[in-house]
């Protein structure tokens, strides 16, 4: 926590983070504060600025503005809570970020060009088109010696015309930078001018997890990794998931791979199966229908299980030349797949009527309009349609 003064409160908006109208609220400067604002790869802080949640902190020159929800009287005395977890979870990542990227120079001089602090995993961008996995193993070991030896992290402020920052690692300063230049040293290891939030000790990392590498842009490689408690957070889950894969395929965890091959086997061979057997119920259904001595001229079929194959087989086999078919698949609660098929103008006069009562959308050619289908239990209103136009398509009428 920290006491500090409210300076000025300003009416805002702000653009949450997925998307969405913009939420209303108050930008607040303080005198002071121990909230981070986004920036330098690291995302900003939570907290509360007495009990009023603080929903986003960005930086404006030397400022740094608080996002809240409700407004607060300029000059008052306020306290700053800080959400410890998420900070500590930034540091973790930030200073692990910054061993990675030394370490990875020193071994093997692949140079950092950015990275990003994600919410589940962080990303290095290598300059490098490639690494190999036995590279990656090193480095993994290499930094995770680094964090048995206990190697202190110190942050040193430095004049901004002070000689000694031309020998610190550095991406340059923002436009807009007043006042000293921030270095973040790991003794021994890397100089780095930062402004994010850092741990005071490598043995606070517990522990750094490199996932692995992702083709980046521009001939770069990703490098995927995990820092302190996301490690701890990742095996548990891995242990959860592996628990109930235990318990699903009632065998260890050494076999689960095999396991699920196999059922991946049976699945495929179910599905070839299920194929022909719907072929099969396709054509005997279209027989039907052919050997009544009198055939309607309207053909109306749904099917809960069914594909676009299974519609186009029965088509096929009555012929669409005298008949007009109106075929539905799926779950009749849900959305599904259509096919309307007949006489060529009479399935481009009807097929967009029949997509618009089933509040979907399709296509057609030849005598033939498919699509898929949103409001499934309107195909009583399709019927309906197409009786209508038939009745008045006949000689009787």
């Amino acid at each position: 926590q920290f006491a500090t003064r409210v300076v000025s409160c300003q009416a805002a908006e702000l653009r949450p983070e997925g998307g969405g109208a913009p939420v209303r609220g108050f930008q607040v400067v303080l005198e002071d504060t121990i909230l981070f604002p986004e920036g330098g790869g690291q995302p900003d802080d939570r907290g509360l600025i007495g009990e009023v949640p603080v929903l986003r902190v960005t930086r404006r020159g030397p400022e740094a503005l608080h996002f809240v929800p409700a407004p607060l009287e300029p000059g008052a005395a306020v306290v700053l809570s800080l959400d410890w977890d998420r900070r500590f979870d930034h540091m973790q990542q930030h200073s692990g970020q910054h061993l990675i990227t030394a370490i990875a120079e020193q071994m093997f001089g692949f140079k950092t060009t950015s990275w990003e602090l994600g919410r589940q995993r962080s990303v290095i961008e290598l300059d490098t088109p490639s690494m190999t996995a036995e590279q990656v193993e090193a480095l993994e070991r290499s930094v995770n010696e680094k964090i048995r030896e206990r190697v202190p992290v110190t942050v040193r402020e430095l004049a901004a015309d002070d000689p000694e920052i031309e020998t610190v690692r550095s991406r340059g300063l923002p436009d807009d930078h007043a006042g000293p230049v921030r270095v973040v040293d790991i003794e021994g290891v890397d100089s780095n001018m930062c402004c994010g939030t850092h741990v005071s000790n490598l043995s606070d990392l517990q522990v750094i997890k490199l996932l692995g590498t992702e083709k980046g842009k521009k001939n770069k490689t990703n490098l995927v990794f995990l820092a302190g408690n996301r490690v701890l957070k990742s095996i548990e889950q891995s242990h959860s998931t592996e628990k109930a894969l235990t318990s699903l395929l009632k065998n260890g965890p050494g076999e689960h791979v095999e396991a699920v091959k196999r059922l991946q086997g049976s699945v495929k061979l179910l599905q070839k199966n299920n194929l022909n057997l719907l072929r099969d119920i396709a054509v005997l259904i279209a027989r039907d229908f052919k050997s009544k001595p009198v055939r309607s001229q309207l053909f109306v079929l749904h099917r809960k299980e069914g594909d676009s194959e299974f519609m186009n087989i029965i088509a096929n086999e009555i012929g669409t030349e005298d008949t007009l078919l109106f075929l539905t698949v799926g779950d009749e609660k849900e959305a599904g797949l259509f096919l309307l098929a007949g006489p060529v103008e009479a399935v481009e006069n009807l097929g967009p009527r029949v997509a618009e009562l089933l509040g979907g959308k399709g296509a057609g050619k030849r005598g033939r309009f498919q699509g898929k289908a949103t409001k499934m239990s309107r195909r009583g209103e399709v019927q309906a349609l197409l009786q209508e136009f038939i009745s008045h398509r006949s000689p009787e009428a």
